[in-house]
């Protein structure tokens, strides 16, 4: 089995589906089952009513799609089960502590808090800080004292990236939150802002809803929009690709505090 071959195998036993066999002719052309050749070239050839484009793709009289491999593809959503865990079962509880071990294993700074104790919990990370909220970041999130130091940021009208180096920090919400990775999802929501605003200042304070954190990864993505601006967060940026010497900082804000909200 080549390389091809055995990635192609484990595809298709993660979606269900299973690979029909190819046969390959003397001269060295594939054939699929259904009797439509295909060039080493990749030359286009139909033969007994199947068609083959030049893209590969392969279509049978009845309309079934065929991958070049020669399976046959079964529609999304025709009652395949994945191979694969698509939850955790973990309680509210569970999903907060392990998010919490986690991230504090990745240097985040992590409180829990009651909704009525945030905006005090905000008001205490950015003490004397001048910071950057997205436009669309609930007002009643952020302390009347914090008014003064506050910078707006929207997409109609964003701060200039020399103009956001000089701010100290950045509040933001986040989208979703993935307890197994401890990994952080902001998809640029209006209380989330530009993915700039979240990278520039070298302190990020990061709201986590408790609803928005799930146990494992595909119920994460199973929350998120592919199309929108992503941007995932595992703790503080770091890197070690020097001498394996740890330096924070290089790549994002050197100081993640996360707020879990219950």
């Amino acid at each position: 089995m080549s390389a091809r071959d055995d990635i192609l195998a484990r595809v298709h036993a993660a979606l269900g589906t299973t690979p029909a066999p190819a046969e390959v002719t003397p001269g060295g052309a594939d054939v699929t089952p259904g009797g439509a050749e295909v060039t080493p070239g990749g030359a286009e050839v139909t033969s007994g009513g199947a068609e083959v484009t030049s893209g590969g793709a392969e279509v049978t009289p009845g309309g079934a799609e065929v991958t070049p491999g020669g399976a046959e593809v079964t529609p999304r959503g025709a009652g395949v089960t994945p191979l694969y865990r698509t939850t955790s079962g973990l309680t509210e509880d569970e999903l907060v502590a392990l998010l919490v071990d986690r991230l504090e294993d990745y240097k985040a700074r992590v409180e829990v808090v009651a909704a009525e104790g945030l905006a005090e919990a905000i008001r205490a990370r950015l003490e004397g800080k001048a910071f950057v909220a997205p436009d669309g970041l609930p007002a009643h999130w952020l302390h009347p004292g914090l008014t003064e130091r506050r910078v707006t940021d929207s997409h109609e009208a964003p701060l200039a990236v020399v103009r956001l180096d000089e701010l100290d920090a950045v509040v933001t919400s986040s989208a979703v939150s993935v307890a197994e990775t401890g990994t952080i999802v902001l998809d640029g929501s209006p209380d989330q802002g530009r993915r700039a605003i979240s990278l520039v200042p070298d302190h990020h304070v990061c709201v986590v809803p408790v609803e928005t954190i799930v146990g494992i990864v595909p119920e994460g993505f199973a929350r998120l929009d592919i199309t929108r601006p992503l941007t995932f967060i595992s703790g503080p940026s770091a890197t070690s690709d020097i001498e394996l010497e740890r330096v924070e900082g290089v790549h994002g804000p050197r100081t993640l505090d996360v707020i879990i909200v219950r």
